[in-house]
């Protein structure tokens, strides 16, 4: 049973998979402050009754919470294959960016996964704290995307400056034009940022002189079932692709 952990800025996927299907998932908060003695007792309460853990697979856009998932691998998973995604590593996917090292690690791990899964040409859109649309030539590379405010990131931060406005539920509301504030708030979150996306994607595809029948558009994240329904250009939903490219990423190196 492979332990694959998908570190983000606000939350952090754990699952455990077993030949290619993930069994079992959980989402946790990311803290950055958690110790690797900490990581240890929370992994250790989640897989209390599970299959024994035979081998671990970590990826991380926080650079704090890494250090600490390097000790926990180190400390209380010695006996066991592990692999840490991050630049130097093999994934079998090239970066073709100006700066390999700048791109977060979840973002490679989506990519691998959703060309193994999808194959070439796809894009690849992350609904989490950020919102990224990521972008998989023909040939198989990583050629960079997008990065967008998350859906919760915008609220809040609205929330946080206009004076007569408040954080709201995102759930879809009745209609995309509003008759009170909480639901034109939705509106704005859940329409406007399937906009957002389709309109990236569109410019993506036009920009790339892609196939659009040719073109798998993959969605993901926490937040994704909020704006999948409403996308006119996502095709295929993956709740846990990040977890399917850490699979990857340990089975190439072991």
């Amino acid at each position: 049973m492979l332990l694959a952990v998908a570190v983000e800025n606000t939350r952090t996927l754990v699952g455990l998979i077993f030949e290619g299907t993930v069994k079992r998932h959980w989402w946790v908060g990311t803290d950055s402050r958690r110790t690797a003695d900490e990581w240890a007792v929370l992994l250790g309460g989640l897989l209390a009754g599970e299959a024994p853990v035979s081998g671990v697979a970590v990826c991380s856009a926080v650079p704090h919470v890494l250090h600490e998932l390097r000790e926990l691998v180190a400390r209380y998973y010695a006996d066991v294959p592990s692999v840490v995604v991050e630049p130097g590593v093999k994934t079998g996917l090239p970066v073709l960016v100006d700066n390999p090292r700048e791109v977060g690690t979840d973002r490679i791990a989506n990519a691998l996964a959703a060309v193994q899964l999808y194959g070439a040409p796809c894009v690849v859109v992350d609904f989490g704290t950020a919102t990224t649309v990521d972008v998989v030539n023909p040939a198989g590379a990583f050629i960079g995307g997008a990065i967008a405010p998350g859906i919760e990131t915008s609220v809040d931060a609205l929330g946080a400056v206009a004076a007569q406005l408040r954080r709201v539920e995102l759930t879809r509301p009745r209609s995309v034009v509003a008759k009170n504030t909480v639901e034109a708030l939705q509106s704005g979150a859940i329409f406007g940022f399937a906009a957002l996306v389709d309109g990236l994607i569109t410019r993506i595809i036009a920009e790339q002189s892609l196939d659009p029948s040719a073109t798998t558009v993959v969605a993901t994240g926490a937040l994704a079932p909020l704006v999948v329904p409403e996308s006119h250009q996502i095709t295929r939903y993956e709740p846990f692709l990040t977890l399917h490219g850490l699979h990857h990423a340990f089975t190439r190196n072991h």
